[in-house]
């Protein structure tokens, strides 16, 4: 049997949190870079499968292949983190600069290797600029406008709206980080992370790492955004929403519904440092 107890998953989490809490800057930065260059690689295929079908749907069907890559290669993505690290904080496994810290340098890998694949993929969308009325170009024109313009003319409601939508993606995604860890097989881990994962795509949720590409992506193909349109309507709101969707719907909650738990004979306890914390995928 390879199916993992929710009461190891969840000292899984706290193990994962402080592994990704300990790494140096330069591992922050390359695998941020890498997760986030590969889920915008996902968000064009998502973008490339809804244009071929015309069925929206099928684009989150397929979105969660990025996500697969990222959990198995062991890369990171901080929006999965936000489930994991908090909770290594709040049980005294790492500290909240260490958090920080984390944050920061991931989020920056995020911000270079999606605006990497922004440049090449806009390029090939256009073929060098000569084709602007691409589909695949204008949709993501289309949807940077979507994500920042339409925000901003609702006002205050715009913000709230926007949060709200972040805090239900990351519900999601960090679930599917969680799921990932109920397996001790790669279909097993894949078959159960891509559910979540699926489920915040395919309802239009907002999430700050795709978004780090769309926007941008948007912006360098002629969408009317703002540089001020992205970051106050779109991913400074996101990314607060995601940390509270992560870190309390999922990392909290779930670590409530199973600290009773009695671990199993010879386990790590919650909250007892391991001889070797065991890193884990994003």
């Amino acid at each position: 049997m390879d199916f993992v107890k929710p009461s190891e998953v969840l000292k899984a989490m706290v193990e994962s949190g402080t592994a990704k809490a300990e790494m140096s800057a330069a591992q922050m930065v390359v695998r941020g870079f890498l997760g986030g260059a590969i889920l915008a690689f996902a968000t064009t295929l998502a973008f490339t499968a809804a244009a071929q079908t015309k069925i929206g749907m099928a684009g989150a069907l397929i979105f969660p292949v990025g996500f697969v890559m990222i959990v198995l290669l062991g890369l990171e993505l901080v929006t999965g983190s936000f489930a994991l690290i908090p909770l290594s904080v709040l049980l005294k496994r790492t500290t909240a600069r260490r958090m920080l810290k984390n944050y920061f340098w991931v989020i920056a890998g995020h911000l270079l290797g999606c605006l990497t694949y922004a440049v090449l993929y806009g390029l090939t969308a256009t073929k060098m600029g000569s084709e602007m009325t691409s589909p695949l170009a204008q949709t993501l024109i289309a949807t940077a406008e979507a994500k920042t313009l339409a925000y901003k003319h609702m006002g205050t409601d715009g913000l709230i709206l926007v949060v709200i939508k972040a805090v239900l993606c990351n519900w999601m995604v960090t679930l599917g980080v969680v799921m990932a860890m109920t397996s001790s097989s790669t279909i097993g881990k894949i078959a159960a992370m891509w559910l979540p994962i699926l489920t915040f795509f395919g309802q239009g949720f907002e999430h700050a790492v795709v978004n780090m590409f769309v926007i941008p992506a948007g912006m360098m193909l002629g969408a009317h955004v703002s540089l001020g349109d992205w970051w106050l309507w779109n991913q400074l709101p996101v990314l607060l929403g995601n940390f509270i969707g992560g870190a309390f719907f999922t990392g909290i909650l779930f670590y409530l519904s199973q600290k009773g738990e009695r671990p199993a004979k010879g386990r790590v306890k919650i909250g007892v440092e391991p001889s070797v914390p065991a890193e884990r995928s994003a």
